[in-house]
This record gives C-alpha cells, sequence and structure tokens, in this order.
C-alpha cells in the first residue's frame, strides 16, 4: 500500500480519536444529543470536540494534496515525507490541544499546514 494513502486513512480517522476521547468514560453522555452534550463539557473534553472540528477541517486540503501531487506525478518519497510530517503534526496537535499547551499546539497546527501546502507545491514543481 502507497505510505501516503495509509497517512490518508489515518488523518481521516484522528477526528474520531478525538471523538473517543471527548466521550470515553463519561457517565452522563446524553447519546440521543451527542453535540448539545459536547458543547456544554469544558476541560480536556471541549479541548477534545475542539480538536475533532479541526481535524476534519484540516483533513479535506491534506487529502486533496496527496491526491494532486500523485496524479502530478510527484515522487512517491517525497509525498510520503510531507504526509507523514502531516500526521506526526497533526498527532503532536491534538495531544497538545487536549494537555492545554496552545503554544506548542499552534506551533504543530502550522507544521501541519506546511506539509498540506507542501503538497500543492510539489505538484506545482516548485
Amino acid at each position: 500500500m502507497n505510505k501516503a494513502y495509509l497517512c490518508v486513512l489515518i488523518a481521516g480517522l484522528l477526528p474520531y480519536v478525538c471523538a473517543i476521547i471527548a466521550k470515553w468514560g463519561f457517565q452522563n453522555f446524553d447519546n440521543h444529543n451527542p453535540r448539545q452534550w459536547l458543547a456544554h463539557q469544558t476541560g480536556f473534553r471541549a479541548r477534545a470536540n475542539a480538536a475533532q472540528a479541526n481535524s476534519f477541517e484540516s483533513f479535506a486540503l491534506f487529502a486533496a494534496g496527496v491526491i494532486i501531487a500523485t496524479l502530478a506525478h510527484v515522487d512517491a518519497g517525497r509525498i510520503d515525507l510531507f504526509s507523514f510530517a502531516f500526521v506526526a503534526a497533526r498527532v503532536g496537535f491534538i495531544v497538545c490541544y487536549v494537555a492545554d499547551k496552545a503554544g506548542l499546539r499552534s506551533l504543530f497546527w502550522v507544521v501541519g499546514l506546511l506539509s498540506a501546502v507542501g503538497l500543492f507545491a510539489a505538484a506545482l514543481g516548485l
């Protein structure tokens, strides 16, 4: 399997990991109104839910970047490098978000964004 495609799968699953963190082990979880329940959470649960939303938001740019770089016949090793960097940055972002490490979280966010943009730059021959 192409390593970058595996990274797309992992990145696509990361928001669900965040959702599990936000909901895990809570006794009064309301499965009839989960979004309303999550909107009233605080602390790490609220941060995990915010990381979930941000992970969904960042996924499209990354997935499109992998597809476009692949269609542009960018070297697979280069695509893999950007893909690994994106996934590692997103994992770091989630960990920092849940742990309330805002400054470091922002650094991971920027690295993830630049990794996704790097895929487009590579497809453009830059």
